[in-house]
């Protein structure tokens, strides 16, 4: 009983507070099965409140509570045990319930504990039936005491005659050891005990004698105290229950106190509420009259309506509980709340569609008047128009993302068929600036190069000797006017991608634009070059809204760029090389200036068409290289400098002019070493060439020819084939002079100069040979070294 009673309190009642006084083992009558233990239980704090409460015991011996009572709410105990012991016993609250107890001695304590809260906190407002003893608990309570006592009493008198302990028996044998010669004779030994024995009752007797009168006295003074103990006990008792009924009054008056704090705290929380959902639900009439008429006709009216809505988003966006919806004035609110927003979203709508769609059929100027400067449109009128309406676009965004995501393509639709025709017209006079010096329409213009090339001009002729002045002035004209186009694109698509990203919120932070970069570099294979710069580098995989919008808007801008640059290339042969450094070089210029944007629309434009130009210049090299490998020579040519070696002498030449600037001549140099081993491919096919002059001479002079003109311009690519132009030339020379010494030098002096240096080496060799085989004879050659220079020099001379 003591775990059961541990167990309750440490695991169910002192978490919650609460002393158990009392318990007992029930279960319900004719349900022996199921047992409960009923627990009578006080709250530890004030004000202290009685309460039954029915605990189970669940199958892992875990207790858990089942029902509780408040003890106030008890009406009848019924210990049904007027005439014989019941387990059995009923109580009755709102309804009657019916239990069993697991025997009578908890009944009775049960029971008991009841009857004595009753009286002392309850004011008897319990009522007991069928529980005799109860009526009589308190005058009863000393007679049991005295009769416990007396049984106690009588208890000790038959327990008085007990076991010896170890002392006891010690102290005997000591006594036994003292007399040892009177317990050898024992009759003796037992006289002597008999007489002392009688001595000490002779003198106990004569002690009770004259002691009498006193127990008398004592036993008169314990009856008075008795008397006295009874009548404080019921003193006592008449106290403890009126301190029952005051400590009721107080209990009550205590729970009045918290009722009355409670409302007083409800009512002010009601209050807050209110004035919350008043103060926050609350649109002015100013602006429901903004929202209602939307009228955006005017500066100061737009102003108004921005006003309105931030006002109604506040009301809108507002967190409110559940259940103040249900509220009548509360979501009546929220519906007017709704249908002023939705009545503003379509006629806000409808009046920005309205100015998309007249600036996307606003007028370009016609192509046919006069201008004296390239420049492209600009649209910073039609940005300040849209411009103020950028907070409503925002709430917009906000509202209902599902309407705003239609504005950004009901935009694109319309100003892309402005810039079209506006970036054509540009284009179409950027064509007109480029080939005005030339006679004729545009047309002839582009047609008139191929004709002549095709016609009259060779194909190894180049600018810088076909038309002379006239083509330089075209090569700078190309480079100036393409700089200058791609100078008035910048700032037009900057703008335009400035306005949209503000107007339409698509701007993004750069630690998303680095991380979607990242991943564009790392997916698949890059076709351009580590050299290129940043922009040039794959985008098709970006798909953030601002390059996709862009990219409707100015749908026509890459093919339009991609058609001048064809332009361009037809200005003259080699047009491809200024294309490619232009845009190059304006690449990079965009990317460090300080105006441009992280991820510009326009650079990934260039990068598309850059890409496209080191293609051209590609395709261009190659067919040069074919023209030069597959060139056959004239069967007349009596020795010289060969077409080919011509031809890339003047390649090199233009192309380093063009180039002199650039940022980076990574494709150059790859086209120089290309055409380089083009050209000695060229003058190596000499060799099975049915010519009229000697090979060795005319490869020994061509190559000769590369060596000077590389060492001239220092081009560090072209090192290498600096070096081998040398060795070859050195090579055909020394077998040129070995082999035709004495026959026409065909007035070459670098090879009769050879000559002159190979018969000086001999003759100094044929030296050295006598002075080591024959030294001291005195043996020597017919002539001297003076002698050979003055006859080289005569030679010389002779023929000048």
């Amino acid at each position: 009983m003591a775990s059961l009673w541990s167990s309750l309190e440490r695991d169910v009642f002192n978490p919650q507070k609460k002393r158990l006084l009392e318990t007992i083992r029930v279960w319900k009558t004719g349900k022996k099965k199921k047992m409960s233990i009923l627990c009578v239980v006080v709250d530890t704090f004030r004000p202290m409140q009685l309460f039954l409460v029915k605990v189970k015991v669940d199958r892992g011996e875990q207790y858990k509570i089942a029902y509780r009572w408040p003890l106030a709410e008890l009406k009848l105990v019924d210990g049904k045990t007027l005439n014989q012991a019941s387990l059995d016993f009923d109580l009755q609250f709102d309804k009657v319930y019916k239990w069993t107890a697991s025997s009578f001695d908890e009944k009775k304590t049960f029971i008991r504990c009841l009857w004595k809260l009753n009286h002392r906190f309850l004011a008897r407002s319990i009522t007991f039936v069928n529980v005799p003893s109860c009526a009589v608990e308190g005058r009863q309570r000393s007679q049991e005491d005295r009769k416990d006592t007396a049984e106690t009493e009588s208890q000790e008198e038959l327990s008085a005659y007990q076991e010896m302990t170890a002392k006891e028996a010690a102290d005997v044998l000591k006594l036994m050891e003292e007399y040892e010669p009177l317990v050898n004779n024992s009759v003796a030994f037992a006289e002597q005990l008999s007489n002392d024995l009688h001595v000490l009752d002779e003198a106990n007797l004569r002690a009770i004698i004259s002691s009498e009168k006193q127990v008398t006295q004592l036993m008169s003074c314990i009856d008075e105290a008795l008397a006295e103990v009874a009548r404080v006990e019921e003193t006592l008792q008449i106290y403890d229950e009126l301190l029952g009924s005051v400590k009721q009054q107080m209990d009550h008056i205590h729970r009045e106190n918290s009722l009355l704090h409670r409302i007083v705290s409800n009512k002010t929380k009601l209050m807050d509420e209110i004035l919350f959902l008043t103060t926050h639900l609350n649109l002015s009439q100013e602006h429901c009259d903004a929202l209602s008429r939307a009228d955006l006709s005017s500066p100061s009216r737009v102003k108004a309506c921005i006003a309105a809505v931030e006002a109604l988003s506040g009301c809108m966006n507002i967190q409110i509980e559940p259940g103040y919806r249900k509220l009548q004035a509360v979501a009546e609110q929220l519906i007017m709340f709704e249908t002023l927003k939705q009545n503003f979203e379509n006629s806000f709508i409808s009046h920005i569609t309205s100015i998309f769609e007249l600036q996307g059929n606003a007028q370009v100027p016609a192509l046919g008047q006069p201008i004296d400067k390239l420049s492209a449109p600009s649209h910073g009128l039609h940005h300040e128009e849209l411009a103020p309406y950028t907070p409503l676009m925002a709430w917009l965004r906000n509202a209902n993302s599902v309407l705003f995501c239609d504005l950004p393509k009901v935009y694109a639709q319309n100003l892309s068929r402005l810039y079209d025709r506006e970036i054509k017209a540009f284009f179409e006079q950027a064509k007109t600036f480029l080939l005005g010096r030339r006679k004729g329409s545009l047309q002839e213009s582009l047609e008139k190069p191929m004709v002549m090339g095709s016609r009259q001009q060779s194909r190894w002729s180049l600018p810088g000797i076909r038309e002379g002045q006239e083509d330089m002035l075209e090569k700078g004209n190309v480079i100036k006017m393409l700089e200058q186009v791609l100078r008035e694109l910048q700032p037009l698509c900057t703008a335009e991608q400035k306005f949209i990203e503000k107007f339409f919120q698509l701007s993004q932070e750069a630690a998303d634009l680095q991380v979607l970069e990242a991943s564009a570099t790392k997916g698949g294979e890059s076709t351009a070059s580590p050299e290129d710069p940043p922009c040039t580098k794959p985008r098709s995989q970006l798909e953030e809204p601002t390059t996709r919008l862009l990219s409707e808007i100015f749908s026509c801008l890459e093919p339009e760029l991609r058609g001048f640059l064809d332009v361009c290339n037809k200005v003259h042969s080699f047009g491809c090389l200024q294309v490619l450094v232009t845009l190059n070089d304006s690449i990079f210029a965009m990317w460090g200036s300080s105006s441009a944007l992280p991820s510009s629309f326009l650079n990934t434009v260039l990068g598309n068409v850059l890409l496209l130009a080191k293609s051209s210049f590609n395709k261009c090299i190659g067919t040069l290289c074919k023209e030069i490998e597959e060139a056959k020579m004239p069967s007349k040519m009596k020795g010289g400098i060969l077409p080919s070696v011509s031809r890339f002498e003047e390649f090199v030449n233009f192309s380093e002019e063009v180039f002199r600037t650039a940022r980076r001549r990574g494709e150059l140099d790859k086209a120089h070493l290309r055409l380089a081993g083009s050209v000695f491919s060229s003058i190596n096919s000499l060799a099975s060439a049915n010519l009229k002059v000697n090979t060795d001479m005319v490869m020994m002079e061509n190559f000769h020819h590369i060596y000077c003109f590389l060492c001239q311009k220092k081009i560090h690519c072209l090192e290498g084939k600096k070096r081998e132009a040398k060795q070859r030339y050195s090579e055909h020379m020394e077998k040129y002079v070995i082999k035709y010494l004495g026959q026409p030098l065909e007035k070459l002096n670098v090879v009769w100069h050879a000559m002159e240096q190979e018969f000086i080496r001999q003759y100094q060799e044929f030296e050295d040979l006598i002075q080591r085989c024959y030294a001291g004879s005195g043996i020597a050659m017919d002539f001297t070294m003076e002698d050979l220079l003055s006859y080289f020099n005569s030679i010389t001379l002779s023929n000048m």
